[in-house]
């Protein structure tokens, strides 16, 4: 592997491992008034921002969840750690899926274990977190495979021309994974819907 070649990937796999995350433990076990829950997320999740002054979530986002039923409503104008925690699933679902799709995900999470007695918004947390640290060993692997293959074309180029066609590869190879995830998390939220009542035609629609 060229130097060239083994110092964009050790870039990329740094962006990675440095991004931050919520750890279960990083969660507040105290309830929280508007302005601290902002603060938390953005000292959490400082590291995700594209650039410098964009915003990881306001109050006028989180009042919009609530309003749109994503979020339950605060107690007394106080956050719990469920809210926190649902916040987070919000977070990183809100770049690519629409508010109605969100609150079709959410909602049978928020009715069965928003203060659930047994098992509550902690355990499917945690249960989801403890799938992170493989899937970001298999996300380098993915990259890699990716990358190699965006070298393999264009190989008559030399210079710049290539490099930057080699990444613009590299880039369409990414976003057509993005691309295909994507339909296929639309298409099971579209099987989470309700169906409608079978209507003249005879068949039932999806809401």
């Amino acid at each position: 592997m060229e130097k060239q070649t083994r110092e964009k990937l050790e870039h990329i796999f740094s962006l990675i491992s440095g991004l931050d995350h919520i750890r279960p433990e990083d969660i507040p076990s105290i309830e929280l008034y508007m302005d601290q829950v902002t603060t938390f997320m953005e000292n959490q999740l400082n590291s995700t921002r594209r650039y410098p002054d964009d915003k990881i979530l306001t109050k006028t986002m989180i009042n919009n969840y609530a309003k749109n039923k994503l979020l339950p409503p605060p107690e007394k104008k106080k956050y719990t750690d469920e809210h926190i925690l649902l916040l987070v699933f919000i977070y990183y679902f809100k770049n690519i899926l629409s508010i109605n799709d969100i609150q079709t995900l959410l909602d049978p999470i928020t009715e069965k274990f928003f203060h659930g007695e047994a098992k509550d918004m902690s355990y499917i947390y945690e249960e989801v977190f403890s799938l992170e640290k493989n899937q970001i060993e298999r996300l380098k692997k993915d990259l890699m495979r990716s990358f190699h293959a965006a070298e393999s074309v264009f190989k008559e180029e030399e210079g710049e021309d290539r490099e930057y066609l080699v990444t613009f590869s590299f880039i369409c190879l990414l976003s057509f994974d993005v691309y295909l995830k994507k339909m296929m998390i639309e298409r099971l939220i579209d099987r989470l819907r309700p169906e409608e009542p079978a209507g003249k035609g005879g068949k039932k629609k999806k809401s």
